[in-house]
């Protein structure tokens, strides 16, 4: 229990961002890959929607554009909600602060889990069915969960930076063997920052095959072990502000 309430408490060190990070990352590629199989689409890709949108508008292509636009709009809203959270908890020095928006991720999930192919018939304004938004919202709200607890420096729906990191650091470690530079050059290679986005890419790409593997044989279903887990990291916060909780209730009653 101590463990699981350090991996989303308000005080953060680095090795709780990383456990928390390698976790984010498992989940979002589960919900991505498995999404795909259902939506023929990644929901946390929001460069290939930003693309999108801009084939749609030179192609006058309403449809096309309203996808796009939708996903994106969706994605901001969530990184928006987990800001809003945050910030909030902050202010009344709440320890659950970053557990806030992972237990709102976890009650869309379960739901989406539980009666996902319900959602696929729900339209919506922009041309695409209630689940494409939904997800889109719940990995705009996790990427941003990512980005607050380690300063901006993880990332866990999408790999463009986390693969980029670990070429780079790749690129120095082959140049300093080449080379022959000595370790009093300028040029440096990280390895924990390779470890972290190699970590990362890891997990995403484990993550993505439990997904698909799940929606292929259980369908919607496989989306609630997930949301269980998110449950089961945000709920020791909680416990730890129930005084504090019960005491600001007891000042709004008088």
């Amino acid at each position: 229990m101590r463990r699981l309430r350090h991996l989303t408490g308000r005080h953060r060190i680095p090795s709780t961002n990383r456990a928390l990070g390698l976790l984010l990352a498992f989940n979002a590629g589960a919900v991505n890959a498995g999404g795909f199989l259902v939506l023929h689409m990644y929901t946390s890709h929001m460069t290939g929607f930003a693309s999108q949108l801009a084939d749609g508008l030179v192609l006058a292509n309403a449809t096309l554009a309203l996808n796009a636009m939708g996903a994106i709009l969706a994605f901001i809203a969530g990184a928006a909600v987990c800001a809003i959270l945050v910030n909030w908890g902050r202010q009344r020095r709440l320890h659950s602060v970053y557990a806030l928006p992972l237990m709102l991720e976890a009650l869309l999930m379960l739901p989406f889990g539980l009666m996902g192919a319900v959602t696929l018939t729900w339209s919506t304004p922009f041309a695409v069915p209630l689940t494409v938004l939904l997800l889109s919202f719940i990995m705009g709200l996790q990427n941003a969960v990512g980005s607050k607890t380690s300063g901006g420096s993880t990332r866990t729906t999408h790999m463009t930076g986390n693969i980029t990191d670990l070429g780079m650091e790749l690129g120095k470690v082959i140049f300093l063997k080449r080379s022959g530079s000595t370790p009093a050059s300028k040029v440096r290679h990280d390895w924990l920052r390779m470890r972290i986005s190699a970590g990362l890419v890891g997990m995403f790409i484990l993550g993505g095959m439990v997904g698909a593997l799940g929606f292929k044989y259980a369908g919607f279903v496989c989306v609630v072990p997930l949301a269980a887990l998110l449950l089961a990291i945000s709920v020791p916060p909680f416990i730890r502000d129930g005084p504090r909780v019960k005491l600001m209730l007891a000042h709004l009653g008088k």
